[in-house]
């Protein structure tokens, strides 16, 4: 229930908001848009480039880790290049692909999904060596979407305060799927 109900939709919907916002940016900017991937929104925090990357971190993992599955080395991968982005951002094109290759691992993982007692007990390790013993719905609940959505909204935000002309529509798109029809304000 927690997976596939909750985490994938969300999941496929915020990466492929985050792809259509970096679209808007290299079009809006074409002349400077890769300056954007270096931008920060304070001194210590990291840049765009690896909140997209850590964006893709947040959702591979919590696949891998509510399917009870080994890491994918692509994990590894955008943890380097996030760690290292401030040196080489990469480009749109390439953070739109790795947008892309998460939202492969997630519509897979949707795609044959095993049922999981919301009960069952996750170690959520950290790198410093701090250990969260939780059940999967509270990792789905307090971690996987909450750092996912801190990833995604720093991006947000980061391309917000460089002048990216994005508002709450760019920001909620899949909800006009659920758009009563002749509700929509025509100014």
């Amino acid at each position: 229930m927690i997976l596939p109900e909750l985490l994938l939709p969300t999941y496929v919907q915020m990466l492929g908001a985050l792809s259509s916002w970096l679209g808007k940016a290299a079009e809006q900017r074409p002349d400077d848009a890769e300056a954007l991937l270096t931008a920060r929104l304070a001194p210590d925090m990291f840049p765009l480039s690896t909140q997209v990357r850590f964006a893709c971190v947040q959702a591979q993992e919590g696949v891998f880790r509510l399917r009870g599955e080994t890491f994918s080395p692509s994990i590894t991968t955008l943890l380097d290049e996030g760690r290292n982005a401030a040196e080489r951002p990469g480009s749109i094109a390439d953070a739109q692909a790795r947008i892309g290759e998460t939202l492969a691992v997630v519509e897979r993982a949707a795609s044959d999904m095993p049922s999981m007692d919301p009960a069952t007990a996750i170690a959520h390790a950290l790198p410093q060596g701090m250990v969260f013993d939780l059940t999967a719905e509270q990792y789905a609940r307090d971690w996987a979407l909450p750092q996912f959505y801190f990833h995604v909204m720093t991006a947000y935000a980061i391309l917000r305060a460089q002048g990216v002309m994005l508002g709450k529509a760019d920001y909620v798109a899949h909800m006009f799927a659920y758009l009563r029809p002749g509700t929509l304000p025509s100014s």
